[in-house]
């Protein structure tokens, strides 16, 4: 199983976007989180910036609703040229239906969950989901340190894959660095979201080549992908 690297804008300069999307051309996916200082007491940006970098960069653009409301406002990511968006579970009225949406015009839907959210309660939606997310801190800021105690929640994660035979991606975002990257591989990630650990580097494309080598390795030979 492929492993895939994006990058996080949150931690690159906002006054150089698209020169700083361009500095990771390798990566799998470009990361954009859109806070909107409701669900998480941070602000940053929205459709029209996206719209502009999906003008910018040929990397797809794999958008993160820290919003409310994102029943309302996810299906305009869409639109604005997100081939991933993902919502958070705490905030969606109607994530089933959220999903399907998401889906129908066209990108992967993802559902996202706080680190204090559980996954077992949303174990019957996860079919109708491209990818889930586990954060790995509070969403809201960047820069934060990774939280360990949720390699537990990742691994139950995977084994609900593994049990449904779904093709769901698993991707994780807070804190994901060398020193982190390898655990949460061996958990059952297999999609990772790295800010500063990319675009605090003098060289951020060889940060992405790095991390890659660094799960892919770990994965080879981790017990959930081997059952595959």
């Amino acid at each position: 199983m492929a492993v895939q690297i994006n990058p996080s804008i949150l931690s690159a300069d906002f006054s150089r976007l698209a020169e700083e999307a361009k500095a990771v051309d390798g990566a799998d996916w470009l990361h954009v989180d859109v806070m909107d200082n409701h669900f998480v007491p941070n602000l940053t940006l929205g459709v029209p910036v996206v719209e502009s970098l999906a003008r910018a960069t040929d990397t797809p653009l794999d958008c993160h609703l820290m919003i409310e409301n994102p029943d309302r406002w996810a299906p305009q990511y869409v639109e604005a040229g997100a081939g991933s968006v993902t919502f958070h579970a705490e905030a969606a009225a109607a994530p089933v239906r959220l999903a399907r949406e998401i889906r129908a015009k066209g990108a992967r839907a993802s559902m996202a969950l706080k680190p204090a959210t559980p996954i077992e309660p949303y174990e019957d939606l996860l079919p109708e989901l491209d990818m889930l997310l586990v954060m790995t801190v509070e969403p809201g800021f960047g820069g934060q340190a990774f939280l360990d105690i949720m390699l537990p929640k990742i691994r139950r994660t995977r084994e609900l894959i593994s049990k449904h035979g779904l093709k769901l991606w698993l991707q994780v975002d807070g804190g994901v660095s060398a020193s982190t990257i390898e655990q949460c591989a061996e958990a059952g990630a297999d999609v990772f979201v790295a800010g500063s650990a990319v675009y605090d580097t003098d060289d951020p494309a060889a940060a992405v080549s790095m991390l890659r080598r660094q799960a892919a390795e770990v994965t080879a030979s981790a017990p959930w992908a081997c059952a595959h």
